[in-house]
């Protein structure tokens, strides 16, 4: 007999990812707890992912990071041309919006 067949004769029934389904009750019931506890880790990592607390968290550390790497060379010193105009761009922008609302009054 081949090594993937049951002891009936019939081949072994086997999951999506190729392993053997148990045939004996007890070790079947034990493999269900152990997938779903897999999947309910899964869900429990989903829903986490997805809280907007979570989100905003990841985006402002990514903003945080991309700032770092526009600001600072690789070593860690700081690109004082790239501060500078940003620097220059805020006070126009702040200096544009004061103009803009002295104007309309």
């Amino acid at each position: 007999m081949s090594a993937d067949r049951s002891k009936g004769g019939r081949p072994e029934a086997r999951t999506s990812t190729g392993t053997a389904i148990p045939t004996d009750p007890a070790e079947l019931e034990r493999a269900i707890l152990e997938q779903r506890a897999k999947v309910a880790a899964t869900v429990d990592e989903l829903v986490e992912r997805a809280r907007p607390r979570e989100v905003l968290r990841r985006a402002l550390a990514d903003a945080r990071r991309r700032l770092h790497e526009a600001t600072h060379t690789p070593d860690g010193a700081l690109r004082v041309e790239r501060v500078s105009a940003i620097a220059a761009a805020g006070v126009v922008l702040i200096a544009g919006v004061v103009w803009l609302r002295r104007r309309n009054r």
